[in-house]
């Protein structure tokens, strides 16, 4: 994680409780750091404590959704697990409370870490047991995440050389060792993969024949074809 903000822009003094390695204003005044999806583009543009929330906390609920997800993927229809909804209510409502309580940034990240972890062992479950055939999705989906995770300790860890190596060389260089860039795009394109690993797997079960197919070649979607009768 980068020293205090280097300057001041539009929105005045920064105060989140985060602060990353992107040297802040350095594209324009109106935005702190300049590279980021629109997930978190009111953070990142403005570095305000409460646009720090806006980005961090739906972290954790669009998370809940998918731990749900995975969890139902192998019920009948239209049957709700109400104790599992309440559950993962109950958690999101906790770790609201206490984040802010608290206001301390590990905490988010551990409670975040607690429910891609379950979403990872329930994945391994999935391709180990049920259908192995989807191995190549769910590890992909998992390999591209955790590189994402990588490149972002990377640029918390070595932020100093990383700011230092980027005076010396042409713009252009710099801007790829902007990792925690680097680990937006790589955790939404993980993301991405694990709906589709969620809703292959969902209308798996429910015999709808889904199929991966690549768009112009390049970017994977779900096909469904006609429903298998019974």
């Amino acid at each position: 994680m980068a020293p205090a903000a280097d300057r001041d822009g539009y929105w005045g003094p920064t105060t989140s409780t985060l602060d990353w390695c992107e040297e802040n204003y350095s594209v324009t005044w109106y935005i702190a750091e300049f590279l980021v999806g629109m997930g978190s583009w009111c953070f990142h543009m403005t570095l305000k404590y409460e646009m720090q929330l806006l980005d961090e906390l739906p972290m954790i609920y669009s998370c809940c959704i998918f731990v749900y997800c995975m969890f139902e993927c192998f019920k009948i229809k239209n049957s709700v697990n109400y104790h599992l909804l309440f559950t993962l209510v109950l958690f999101s409502l906790i770790v609201t409370t206490v984040y802010l309580k608290v206001k301390e940034p590990i905490f988010h990240q551990v409670m975040y870490g607690m429910l891609v972890f379950t979403l990872v062992l329930r994945s391994i479950y999935i391709v180990t047991w049920v259908y192995p055939w989807l191995r190549g999705l769910g590890y992909t989906s998992l390999g591209i995440f955790l590189l994402g995770f990588l490149f972002w300790n990377i640029d918390n860890i070595f932020c100093d050389s990383l700011r230092n190596f980027r005076k010396k060389v042409p713009p252009i260089i710099g801007i790829t060792t902007q990792f925690h860039a680097w680990w937006h795009i790589l955790t939404g394109l993980g993301s991405y993969l694990h709906i589709l690993f969620s809703l292959y797997t969902r209308t798996l079960y429910l015999r709808y024949r889904p199929k991966v197919k690549f768009l112009f070649g390049i970017w994977p979607v779900i096909l469904f074809e006609p429903l298998r009768k019974h």
